[in-house]
């Protein structure tokens, strides 16, 4: 008898980090490779969040903290919904994690019964799927396209609903697309899940990064919604694992327990390193570096085209672009290859996001500077 849990046979590989494993081997040969697949800027952490860490752990016990976090960053994390995007956002309904994906497992844990279905949109990040299937939830792919910027919008849900649904997954900037999903559709999709009587899960961790455009949160339209957040990417701490909720009050304790039980609490260093992201001098630098990744964008999207790839859905957000290839190449999997071994460029391949139309799509992250992103699409073009 087989020991291993069946639910392992419905959680594919990150096809992601295949492509990054290949990527380090071909480094390790001495090829230089433009790295273009991973979701991480090149920007380092800023350094007054890494001397507030360094002081921490000279400073302060690193024991447990309160499974909920640390009550001065929740409350930290308060204001700076009230500052940045003037919502209020009481502390208590704010809980701490250990990265976005902790917040993510919370979330569905908390809302989804065995056989329960759950609703996103396609394409979409591939963990959204594999994670409701973790808790033995039934991921409903819903195909969008370029349309819809890519976008899971009421309509498309609504027709889409079958019955079991508990929760909806819905991204602002979204990952692989890098569009957003306007006030009022986030209105629609809250309206419908109230109506049905399912979660609707907001993930914003991409939400400081939008360009030509103030970011936005669900929160402003809708009150009755759990949203899903991170310092990994406007604040650039991927590693430190560090993200949060914010929860409906009547779920607040429901959640500890799970994180209590799940994970005991986030990571001591990175949430005292978290409470110097917030600050006015940090975020000074940030916005800096988010008027780099816009230049980066806009550089891409102008030297795209001589590739063959289309962009058929503008990204105003993250630091992705989701790209057409069926005019390079029948299929995008085939084409990552090529580039990777031949070109030595690394991008991702559609079908990590997805069901609709992955063999006509690539994912290109602006994750590098200028200069490297136009010697990356010489190397495409030469390529193609």
């Amino acid at each position: 008898m087989d020991p291993r849990a069946d639910r392992l046979s419905r959680i594919a590989p990150f096809e992601v980090m295949e492509v990054l494993a290949l990527a380090r081997r071909l480094e390790a040969e001495g090829h230089d490779v433009i790295h273009l697949e991973v979701g991480e800027p090149d920007l380092p952490t800023p350094e007054r969040v890494v001397e507030a860490a360094a002081r921490a752990m000279r400073d302060r016990p690193m024991g447990y903290t309160p499974a909920l976090g640390l009550p001065e960053l929740r409350e930290a994390i308060s204001g700076w919904y009230a500052s940045a995007l003037g919502v209020d956002v009481p502390a208590v309904r704010i809980v701490v994690t250990g990265g976005s994906s902790a917040a993510l497992l919370l979330a569905l844990g908390a809302a989804v019964n065995p056989g329960d279905r759950v609703a996103m949109g396609d394409p979409g990040y591939p963990c959204n799927r594999h994670f409701a299937a973790f808790v033995e939830g039934d991921p409903l792919l819903v195909p969008t396209g370029h349309e819809t910027a890519y976008q899971l919008t009421a309509e498309l849900l609504e027709a889409a609903w079958e019955p079991g649904v508990r929760a909806v997954i819905a991204a602002s900037p979204s990952n692989p697309t890098g569009t957003l999903i306007p006030p009022e559709e986030w209105r629609r999709l809250a309206g419908l899940c109230a109506d049905r009587g399912a979660l609707l899960i907001a993930d914003e961790i991409y939400q400081g990064l939008t360009y030509g455009r103030d970011p936005e949160t669900v929160l402003s339209v809708a009150d009755d919604v759990v949203v899903v957040n991170s310092f990994s990417k406007y604040f650039q701490m991927t590693g430190w694992r560090v993200g949060w909720l914010v929860v409906p009050p009547g779920w607040v304790r429901d959640i500890e327990k799970l994180a209590q039980n799940l994970f005991i609490c986030a990571p001591a260093p990175g949430q005292y390193a978290a409470l110097a992201a917030l600050e006015p001098e940090t975020i000074a630098v940030l916005e800096d570096r988010r008027a780099e990744l816009h230049r980066r964008r806009d550089v891409l999207l102008a030297e795209l085209p001589r590739t063959g790839l289309r962009v058929r859905a503008v990204p105003e957000g993250a630091f992705y672009v989701y790209a057409d290839s069926a005019e390079v190449a029948p299929d995008s999997f085939a084409l990552a290859g090529r580039l990777l071994r031949e070109r030595h460029v690394a991008v991702t391949p559609g079908r990590d996001f997805g069901l609709a139309a992955p063999e006509r799509h690539i994912r290109i992250a602006y994750t590098q500077p200028v200069d490297r992103l136009r010697e990356a699409v010489d190397r495409i073009a030469a390529a193609v």
